[in-house]
């Protein structure tokens, strides 16, 4: 741990300026600012107006009666609803944008994945043969937004969890069926006086979840990769030595891909380029932060500035002409902050509007014209820039590892399939799966448990998936880069360079851990690990949760069937019920468990054990370390490092 919560040089040598200019930063404000220790822990009610209700020491129940265990129990469910909310609400974006598109509507978008929007509509039961791309895309954005409104039935998207997860489902009454009504019912289920039952209200907590897993965010991944492109590897740099001291430097953040995706495009516009170079500019300089910018590296390699915390420091450089920002993780300090600089704040979302920002409004109808007015405006800005500070630290990173690309690596056009990754596990070489995903966190060291969490897997033989914030704070330190290979098992090593893969895959942002449902689902269905998500040797890990979207994937994971851990706290330890549901009462049910717990060294402890454990139950070779390390490459390369050691 270092004076300013970070393991990050970069951001220890922005929060030095910072600290020697009176500048108030996220690290700096939660000092000042404690947590409350009633709410932290799930143990205050805001319901009604009666309150609100603290229940602590000798005070077991609110005004209306409510126990401790109903209101932890309703405000974790209020977090779900909020979490999901906010990602599907992106997936309908993203689908009123493709209806556009089919429309013939929606200036500088096209369908750039053709495959893509086949293999979405076979999803979807829509037929393909001998219709235009267009007509399929109608088709297959109306049955999206049908996701939305539905009332009756299922979210379309659930056929594609495994035999087994969907009668799980079905016998316990949580197959989603619209993603609006879920969140609603929610809502009014944690109403004062409704649903007071702290088991049945964690149920429709799932169902919830599963509305966004299995839905909004599904459809978000699956209409990116249409409109956008389906990732593949790229590789860049990482960190907030990636801003140029000579040109217009320009940061999106946010998570909505129909912006970032048009600024791209008018960053790249010879005019524009023109136009700053006028400006006394060597070009323009495009980087990102949070899940907008990992939407624009995984397909176009737009180097990423940081994660979440790096947001504020940034701006602090001094070099940053403009922040873009849209919707979800946007500090409203951004504002303050950025009148000790030339930085503008731009907000684009008649969603997200702050106070003392310039707004611009992205009309998606003119969507080429508007990006083209917003990188305008940061050109013009160029020439107030004073001192700049721009740390030159930076790494190497590869991103872009889709669950299409994963497939076609393990077998070709032809015969892409996940048995490679499957006898793998099955014989040992690889121990098992973990994904590590999530925010940043300013009340917990900066990346430090996704730092060591993901270098401890990978050095024990467990094959790593991230994304959000925790691939962006995994990238910054190398190990998404190919320095990471000596710090690899052996077993998982001889696996990943057989097939030509990284041991730690970055799948995208935070909606994107809908690939991961994917992934383990076909893993499942291969065949020799079982049959459901609940059987395989894998684990889900959130070091730094921060907002409520968090909440909603970690439990659409455990209701497919994972073992997911949180870090930082437990937003409801003040329930033994509500814990003990979440932990033994979900798992018996679904599979799959909840768990806080905020020392990293401890949720690697838990994860390595489940995953030996469910290696055991499955009556796989126990993981051995020694047994595998001797394959024709790692042979090769210790004889040459003896010819170039005898030279």
């Amino acid at each position: 741990m270092t004076e300013f919560k970070t393991i990050d040089p970069a951001a220890v040598e922005m929060l030095k300026i910072a600290a020697e200019e009176n500048i108030s930063t996220a690290f700096s404000r939660a000092e000042e600012v404690k947590p409350c220790p009633i709410g932290e822990t799930g143990a205050c009610c805001k319901i009604c107006f009666m309150g609100p209700c603290r229940l602590v020491g000798k005070t077991t129940r609110g005004v209306c009666g409510a126990d401790v265990h109903t209101v932890a129990a309703r405000n974790f469910a209020r977090m779900v609803a909020g979490g999901a909310s906010a990602h599907s609400d992106h997936g309908r974006d993203l689908a009123m944008t493709l209806l556009h598109v089919a429309k013939g509507e929606g200036q500088g978008y096209r369908i750039r994945d053709v495959a893509k929007l086949h293999a979405v509509a076979r999803y979807m039961g829509i037929p393909t043969d001998g219709r235009t791309k267009e007509e399929i895309a109608l088709d297959v954005a109306t049955e999206a937004l049908a996701n939305f409104g539905r009332q009756t039935g299922q979210v379309t998207y659930v056929t594609r969890a495994t035999k087994k997860r969907q009668e799980i489902w079905k016998k316990l009454g949580i197959v989603p069926r619209g993603v609006d009504r879920e969140v609603v019912e929610t809502l009014h289920r944690t109403h004062e006086g409704v649903d007071l039952d702290p088991e049945n209200i964690l149920r429709h907590a799932l169902r919830t979840s599963l509305a966004d897993g299995w839905g909004g965010s599904m459809l978000a991944t699956d209409i990116g990769d249409i409109l956008f492109g389906t990732p593949a590897p790229i590789s860049t740099e990482i960190n907030l030595g990636v801003l140029k001291e000579d040109q217009v430097n320009i940061i999106v953040h946010g998570h909505e891909p129909t912006l970032s995706e048009m600024i791209v495009a008018a960053a790249q516009d010879p005019e524009l380029i023109a136009y700053a170079k006028s400006k006394g500019a060597k070009g323009i300089n495009l980087a990102g932060i949070c899940c907008t910018g990992n939407e624009i590296l995984m397909r176009h390699g737009i180097s990423p500035a940081g994660n979440f915390l790096h947001q504020e420091l940034a701006i602090i450089t001094g070099a940053v002409e403009a922040m873009i920002v849209d919707v979800q993780c946007i500090m409203q300090a951004l504002a303050s902050l950025a009148e000790n600089y030339h930085t503008k704040l731009i907000t684009t979302s008649p969603k997200a509007k702050i106070p003392g920002a310039t707004h611009i409004e992205f009309d998606e109808s003119r969507a080429l014209d508007s990006a083209k007015e917003i990188v305008r405006t940061a050109i013009d800005n160029y020439p107030n820039r004073g001192k700049t500070r721009i740390p030159p630290i930076k790494n190497r990173l590869v991103a872009g590892f889709s669950h299409e690309y994963l497939n076609y690596m393990q077998g070709g056009i032809y015969r892409g399939s996940f048995r490679p990754l499957n006898d793998a596990i099955v014989q040992g070489r690889i121990r098992g799966a973990a994904g590590v995903v999530g925010c940043n966190n300013a009340r917990v060291p900066q990346d430090e448990g996704i730092y060591n969490l993901v270098k401890e897997f990978v050095a024990n033989d467990v094959l790593v998936v991230v994304t959000g914030c925790a691939a962006t704070g995994s990238a910054k330190y190398g190990l998404l880069s190919p320095e990471i290979w000596a710090a690899t098992g052996k077993g998982l090593r001889e696996v990943c360079e057989a097939v030509g893969v990284p041991p730690v895959l970055h799948l995208g942002s935070c909606v994107d851990n809908s690939r991961i449902l994917t992934v383990l689902t076909q893993m499942a269905t291969e065949g020799g690990l079982g049959e459901d998500i609940d059987d395989l040797p894998a684990v889900g890990i959130c070091p730094e949760y921060m907002c409520e979207k968090a909440i909603a994937i970690g439990t659409y994971f455990v209701a497919s069937g994972a073992y997911v851990l949180f870090g930082v706290h437990s937003p409801v330890s003040a329930s033994d019920v509500v814990t003990r549901l979440m932990t033994e009462g979900w798992e018996s049910q679904v599979g799959g468990k909840l768990e806080f717990e905020p020392d990293w060294r401890k949720i690697l402890e838990k994860s390595l054990a489940h995953i030996d454990k469910k290696r055991e139950k499955l009556g796989l070779v126990p993981w051995d370390p020694n047994r595998f390390g001797k394959s024709g490459d790692a042979v090769m390369m210790e004889y040459l490092k003896t010819v170039a050691a005898s030279k």
